[in-house]
């Protein structure tokens, strides 16, 4: 029977757990985390960890609700996609509806190496809700120069992976993975698709692992890269026991490359033309493969493709003032997009169709 009174009460099943407790409770209830992206994995997140009872929560997030992202982005619904509702103030309103006594902070914002700092402080750890490659390894980063856990996970078709971070402990992203794979390259859930129950099952992994971090439970985090494809039937792990490399840039040489923008896209508006330039970073001379990119966005618009450029037009991306957006693409990965002046849309899309 519980105690109307007692806030901790609705905690009771959890607190049940010999490695919870009281102690770990109230640990939780002094705990601040941080989770950059709101979208499939950060949706998910936010919630186990708004109702395991986590004291405050801040969320950023650069996006709009989108009707395609109800498959499997759990806090929001129909209006918000109908409003295009940014996805931190949404997911916001649901959370406290959830439990009120969490502090959030949400904010509808770029997280880049120009604030990235700003963000994490007062923070006891990060999660990964993100969607492209360079700004995880901005987060590793900074997590392992200010010394805090980082949860990363990842989930595009019907795979995904994750791992725990915990600086002069573990191997940082950076030991395992030591740079991120150039613009084009990779496929993402908007040329792919994503498996709805597998972002469920990575998001469940980071939960977790940040409810062991900050209850105290370090002996029991996994030292593992999980990947898990529920479609295949395939749980595969890693041991990463003996993967820190002394010589890894980030937790070895302590360089931070990400952090000081060296290994990011810049982008510049093109004056007059409503239009932004994206410039990847170096990726040793690599060249985009055209025509395979003209392939995957087949399905989000018309496109052609020589071996100059591709261009064309998407049919779901709309400019400020309702036109299409437009990309020109080169093969050495520099873009134009065109229906917009907003650096932070024209890095989206980016993003979103590139995988970068």
């Amino acid at each position: 029977m519980t105690v109307p009174n007692n806030p901790l009460a609705r905690f009771h099943r959890q607190m049940l757990l010999s490695g919870i407790g009281e102690t770990g409770q109230n640990r939780l209830g002094a705990s601040h985390v941080l989770l950059v992206g709101c979208g499939a994995l950060g949706t998910v997140i936010a919630e186990l960890l708004v109702r395991a009872g986590v004291g405050e929560l801040t969320i950023v997030d650069r996006d709009v609700v989108e009707l395609t992202n109800l498959q499997r982005q759990i806090l929001f619904d129909e209006t918000d996609a109908a409003c295009g509702t940014p996805k931190a103030g949404a997911a916001e309103a649901r959370l406290l509806a959830i439990n009120r006594t969490v502090t959030i902070h949400s904010h509808v914002d770029d997280f880049n190496a120009t604030n990235a700092e700003r963000y994490v402080t007062g923070c006891h750890i990060i999660l990964d809700g993100l969607d492209n490659y360079h700004t995880r390894y901005l987060l590793n980063d900074v997590a392992v120069k200010h010394n805090l856990p980082y949860i990363h996970g990842g989930a595009v078709a019907t795979s995904g992976t994750a791992m725990t971070i915990i600086p002069d402990c573990t191997p940082c992203l950076r030991c395992v993975f030591p740079e991120p794979p150039p613009a084009g390259t990779s496929v993402t859930c908007d040329t792919a698709g994503v498996l709805g129950p597998l972002v469920m099952m990575i998001a469940a992994h980071q939960a977790t692992e940040a409810i062991k971090v900050l209850t105290g439970n370090t002996d029991a985090v996994d030292r593992s890269l999980v990947s898990i494809d529920p479609w295949r039937n395939r749980i595969h792990r890693t041991d990463l026991s003996t993967a820190r490399d002394p010589q890894c840039p980030c937790c070895g040489q302590r360089h931070w490359t990400f952090l000081h923008g060296e290994g990011t896209s810049s982008a510049v508006t093109l004056c007059g033309r409503n239009a932004v330039q994206i410039n990847p970073p170096a990726n040793g001379g690599a060249t985009m493969e055209l025509c395979a990119i003209k392939h995957r966005l087949g399905a989000h618009g018309t496109f052609s493709h020589n071996e100059h450029l591709l261009r064309g037009c998407f049919v779901e991306e709309r400019g400020e003032h309702g036109e299409p957006i437009e990309l020109t693409l080169f093969p050495n990965g520099r873009a134009i997009i065109k229906g917009t002046d907003r650096l932070d849309r024209a890095r989206s899309i980016y993003a979103k169709y590139l995988g970068s």
